[in-house]
């Protein structure tokens, strides 16, 4: 049996693709649904129902038992890894630009290296350090730009930049966590308690909050879509995509899912991409592409490829 290295392109490409698509589609759907729902509503709602989603899923293929063991780390995950992240994502698409956030959340590798080094002890070399540099540099580029060299105006543009940073780092964390508290557990049973407890977490603010005057059909069909394709489906295509690929290729949807984001701010939004978000994404991926290791991996698997 082939290992996911050594597997055809052929066999994934199509689920990396499609991963990439539906993430890069989730901002659309977050500014859609936000600019109704509010912020905190619309990352419960998301949550909420993709609980719905995939718990039918997780019981059926026989996880309950494993989720039941291990039940507060799970939910505790949850909140860290979805309830917190969700809602300031939901709120920065309200004032920065779709394809800014999507460029922002493709620094999630980078605080994931970082926070492993510290929590962790994982090893950093010199190679991966420059591209924590250099990543890091490029954020730096595209905040001190911001609002002009975003394509995006407004007042709280540079605490939208930051909250999109707080919620990749707060990823960074939970991936931490995970390995920490929940090797070895059935990703369903992880995505689908996960789910849980951000909805857990987020239903007092949620009801709190609700918008006084119902929001319209475009609103809910966006929540409904970035819940079940968006989350729920999105989950089962990355778990896939691991087991046939391998992790360092299902990580590398990260850095093709802005693409998606960008067109469909474009096409659907009407939002503008300057010279200078292409210009410091570039930097971004190519610093994350150092720092995770990913360059140090693809050059043997290519070497491989050629002598075979």
């Amino acid at each position: 049996m082939n290992s996911p290295a050594t597997r055809p392109v052929s066999t994934w490409i199509g689920e990396f693709i499609l991963l990439a698509a539906l993430w890069g589609a989730s901002f659309l759907f977050m500014r859609l649904g936000a600019s109704d729902f509010g912020p905190l509503p619309t990352a419960g709602l998301r949550v909420a129902l993709a609980t719905v989603f995939l718990w039918p899923i997780m019981l059926r293929q026989g996880h309950w038992p494993a989720l039941r063991a291990h039940w507060r780390p799970i939910l505790f995950a949850g909140v860290i890894n979805s309830a917190i992240p969700f809602s300031l994502f939901s709120w920065a698409v309200l004032h920065i630009a779709t394809g800014l956030t999507s460029i922002l959340n493709a620094t999630v590798p980078l605080f994931g290296a970082l926070i492993a080094w510290v929590w962790l002890g994982d090893r950093i070399n010199r190679l991966r350090w420059v591209g924590l540099a250099l990543g890091f540099v490029g954020v730096a580029l595209l905040a001190w730009r911001a609002p002009v060299g975003t394509g995006f105006k407004t007042d709280h543009a540079h605490w939208a930049i930051a909250a999109c940073l707080l919620a990749s780092a707060f990823y960074g964390v939970s991936a931490s966590f995970a390995r920490r508290h929940l090797t070895g557990l059935p990703p369903l049973a992880t995505a689908a308690g996960s789910q849980l407890g951000a909805a857990l977490g987020l239903a007092l603010p949620t009801l709190w909050l609700w918008p006084a005057q119902m929001p319209g059909v475009r609103a809910w069909a966006a929540i409904l879509a970035i819940a079940v394709l968006c989350t729920g489906i999105a989950y089962i295509l990355y778990f896939r995509l691991i087991e046939h690929a391998g992790p360092s290729r299902a990580l590398a949807v990260t850095f093709i899912t802005p693409v998606f984001a960008v067109l469909y701010g474009t096409l659907f939004l009407g939002e503008s991409i300057t010279p200078w978000m292409v210009g410091c994404a570039l930097v971004i991926v190519c610093g994350t592409l150092l720092s995770t290791g990913l360059i140090r991996t693809l050059r043997p698997a290519r070497a491989a490829s050629e002598q075979a």
